[in-house]
């Protein structure tokens, strides 16, 4: 890592722990800042926070008192989920105290070149597609971000070996000032996280700042078949880099007589692709021409996509049972992502949806619902609204229960052999489950005693 001297002696308060601040606070205090911590967990439940303290940081739990900002301090690195509304924050940016995340830590202290993959959906399967296809090239691929592992403790030992390949979120982009990888991958846009961002303007332009740094010299690979991508992409200096799955684009990636093209060079053929849907074939293209800019072998970019298994949560092919095979999209957390999904199968698909009501409406799921779905379960929260919506577009059967057990349970009883059971809940989980992993881990575990 670089050992920079930009945070040494300087005072900095890191609002959140979980993972990242965690993290964050470490490589602060190592590279000699003087840093204080805060987190609403009391101090008596909080392992991370006495663990920082033994190592000299200062540390705060149970509030956010208002005077931890103050014209002595330098710095605030905030954990992305917190939001800019936070009355820290808030008062932070009147004293013009620079806010930021641990990406751009990560960024600068990083010897390794980065891409960085951002976008509604589909990020964190195109960042494993790159990870997977650098692998015995010229360089070794690190992956960090939103997937799990954290930048900024990925890049301390990150070397010119390397390749970092991070996923970034809406989040983590808001709280950048210099980062810039080399190569970045903006893959799509739909209304997501508004409760947070509070407009669709404010949020292409956060995840518009994945390319706001790079220069001439480094590539912005985008996704041509999305026109707002399109648009705003012009605004950046990196030379472009198009994909598409409806146009032949000349130096990008595409479809050309049913093979996946690349730079001019086919790669393999539609029907060898190992995960179904459209959009899978849009990540892969997006994926391949990263992972060949940054130095992947072709043979081992082809036997990527050929083999690929998918990511966890992400339309994952759980097992087949009497006939019946069931995927867990549990990463669905929105409308378009259940399209999406929708749109990955030609049989006909027993849908389980449901989860926090945000006040959103299902109308955009109709059309699907009607040429695709022959059962839809529905609990949670919103299990009265998306029953209306299956309603509406002729679901034959439409059955409402409390919990997503039973909606497996109910989904297996009422489907017939060759039917897809598929949870793609459209919706956050944070009405019964903590995070959408747990929720797909439930989907999953029900599965498996379905098969006992």
């Amino acid at each position: 890592m670089k050992m920079i001297d930009k945070f040494y002696k300087k005072n900095i308060l890191v609002l959140g722990l979980a993972k990242s601040g965690t993290e964050a606070a470490k490589l602060l205090h190592l590279l000699g800042a003087q840093v204080t911590v805060n987190d609403q967990k009391p101090y008596e439940e909080n392992s991370q926070a006495r663990e920082l303290e033994k190592q000299g940081m200062t540390v705060v739990c149970g509030s956010h008192p208002n005077d931890l900002v103050n014209d002595s301090l330098d710095y605030l690195v905030k954990n992305p989920g917190i939001r800019y509304d936070h009355p820290l924050i808030l008062e932070a940016s009147k004293r013009d105290i620079p806010i930021i995340t641990e990406v751009e830590l990560a960024f600068l202290i990083s010897e390794a070149d980065m891409i960085g993959i951002t976008g509604s959906n589909g990020k964190t399967t195109t960042t494993t597609y790159i990870g997977d296809m650098l692998k015995g090239g010229e360089k070794e691929p690190l992956l960090a971000g939103n997937i799990g592992e954290v930048a900024c403790g990925v890049a301390q030992n990150a070397t010119n070996k390397h390749e970092m390949v991070v996923e970034l979120s809406s989040f983590q982009l808001m709280g950048i000032d210099t980062f810039s990888p080399k190569i970045a991958v903006l893959l799509n846009f739909v209304e997501a996280h508004l409760d947070y961002h509070g407009s669709m303007k404010a949020y292409i332009e956060a995840k518009m700042n994945v390319f706001k740094n790079q220069t001439e010299e480094d590539f912005l690979i985008y996704n041509m078949d999305d026109q707002k991508v399109s648009e705003v992409v012009e605004k950046g200096r990196a030379r472009l880099i198009p994909f598409s799955t409806k146009q032949v684009v000349a130096n990008g990636a595409c479809i050309v007589d049913d093979w996946l093209t690349v730079f001019d060079e086919k790669l393999i053929h539609v029907s060898e692709m190992s995960l179904p849907g459209e959009h899978n074939i849009a990540n892969g293209l997006a994926a391949a021409a990263a992972a060949l800019l940054a130095g992947a072998k072709k043979d081992q970019v082809c036997n990527v996509l050929r083999n690929f298994a998918g990511v966890a949560h992400r339309l994952q092919f759980i097992g087949e049972l009497n006939g019946r095979r069931f995927f867990n999209n549990s990463k669905a957390t929105n409308v378009p992502a259940t399209i999406t999904a929708l749109k990955a199968f030609e049989d006909q698909v027993v849908l389980i949806a449901g989860g926090l009501d945000r006040g959103l409406s299902f109308d955009e799921l109709i059309p699907l619902l009607s040429e695709q779905v022959s059962t839809m379960i529905t609990y949670g929260e919103t299990k009265l609204k998306l029953s209306e919506a299956a309603e509406q577009a002729g679901v034959p059967q439409i059955f409402s229960v409390e919990s997503l057990e039973e909606a497996t349970h109910m989904a297996y009883k009422k489907s017939e052999a060759k039917d897809v059971i598929l949870l793609s809940p459209a919706c956050a989980s944070w009405d019964q489950f903590k995070t959408f992993e747990e929720r797909g881990d439930m989907f999953t575990e029900t599965f498996y005693k379905l098969s006992q």
